[in-house]
């Protein structure tokens, strides 16, 4: 199975072997525009979309703690406007391979927005989820958001961030999925 790894920094693929990745870079536009522009050329059969998230803490979350994404909502546009999508959903049949392969992860929504803190209507929150799976779907690509917790969205002072702790989570995670997806076979999860 060709699975492509994408998160919005390099430091967060850093570690992955034998499979392609992409680092978007930071924010919904740019994992947009760099995903759809990957996926239109010779599309993987999955992308495993990976990074590090917020939490708020009043939801009991705790660093290090990994997350997949049940949708991805985009905080910073406007559900009132009938006519915007504002949600975007993971593959089913990735999700429950993944979820399989993960079974102490929480499953739950996670907030895309450009602003920290912008994520109001999650418990989890992060800059580029929504742009991966929107841009995954119309290209017909299976795709799942998987985040480690490293920081609390109330928590000003970014020092008492754990970039490390979650950057180290989110990796022992992937290599979880990836090798499972591995053994599991090459069986086609694409559409």
């Amino acid at each position: 199975m060709r699975v492509l790894v994408l998160a919005a920094t390099v430091m967060e693929v850093e570690w992955v072997r034998g499979h392609e990745t992409l680092a978007t870079g930071v924010g919904p536009v740019e994992a947009a525009v760099r995903t759809a522009q990957r996926l239109a050329h010779n599309a993987p059969d999955a992308v495993l979309h990976i990074g590090i998230a917020g939490a708020r803490q009043a939801s009991g979350l705790q660093i290090g703690e990994i997350i997949i994404g049940t949708a991805s909502h985009y905080s910073d546009l406007s559900a009132q406007i009938p006519s915007l999508v504002t949600m975007a959903l993971p593959d089913p049949e990735l999700f429950a391979r993944i979820a399989a392969l993960l079974p102490t992860a929480k499953q739950l929504p996670i907030a895309t927005s450009a602003a920290i803190g912008g994520g109001h209507n999650c418990n989890v929150e992060a800059m580029e989820g929504f742009a991966v799976l929107r841009a995954a779907v119309h290209a017909g690509v299976p795709c799942v958001e998987v985040r480690a917790i490293s920081n609390m969205v109330e928590e000003s002072d970014r020092s008492k961030w754990d970039f490390a702790g979650g950057l180290q989570a989110i990796a022992i995670a992937a290599r979880t999925v990836l090798d499972g997806l591995e053994r599991d076979g090459a069986d086609s999860i694409r559409r």
